[in-house]
């Protein structure tokens, strides 16, 4: 009977683990911390620059990164074209293309997205869905998921934190500040 109990006890304790790794992500039905409306296709028109990291799920930096990106929009389509440079001396180049779909609602195509991407704007807050195949830094490729969250700040630069899983699991995070050019 305390083996049925223990194996109860440690059922109970790994489901809660989980259930608590499930708990972290933001929702867009949370509270507004501001009154500010983001609105994608006016803050990528133009030229953007942006600095981040990954970090995987131990909380060890693994990859940082400066992205200059050129966006345009021509009032249905917005085209950008992200320029990485890593750290490690090693660039990439994404051209997204992001179709607004309704009042809150984007599609989004790049090389190497499976399917389409999906997002929705609401507030100052976006958040965005995809899965693609994301090159390495030894030439190869390996499929993500990507829940990618973007919200609005006081002083106009844009955070966005990227969680990453492969099969269901977190590999790490990919945390950006984005700051709109002249």
């Amino acid at each position: 009977m305390k083996l049925l109990w223990r194996g109860v006890a440690a059922s109970v304790g790994v489901a809660a683990l989980l259930g608590l790794g499930s708990c972290g992500r933001p929702s867009l039905e949370d509270a507004k911390l501001s009154d500010r409306q983001l609105n994608l296709e006016e803050y990528f028109d133009g030229k953007t620059i942006a600095y981040g990291q990954f970090k995987d799920r131990f909380g060890t930096v693994r990859r940082r990164f400066k992205v200059e990106i050129d966006g345009a929009w021509d009032g249905k389509t917005l085209t950008l074209k992200e320029q990485f440079a890593y750290a490690d001396g090693t660039a990439e180049v994404r051209n997204w293309s992001l179709t607004k779909t309704g009042d809150d609602s984007w599609t989004g195509t790049a090389p190497g997205v499976q399917g389409q991407a999906t997002g929705r704007e609401v507030g100052d807050t976006f958040n965005w869905t995809y899965t693609i195949d994301l090159p390495m830094p030894d030439g190869e490729t390996m499929r993500v998921a990507f829940d990618d969250w973007m919200w609005l700040q006081e002083d106009g630069r844009l955070l966005n934190i990227a969680y990453m899983e492969r099969f269901g699991v977190t590999l790490g995070e990919v945390t950006i500040f984005f700051e709109q050019r002249p």
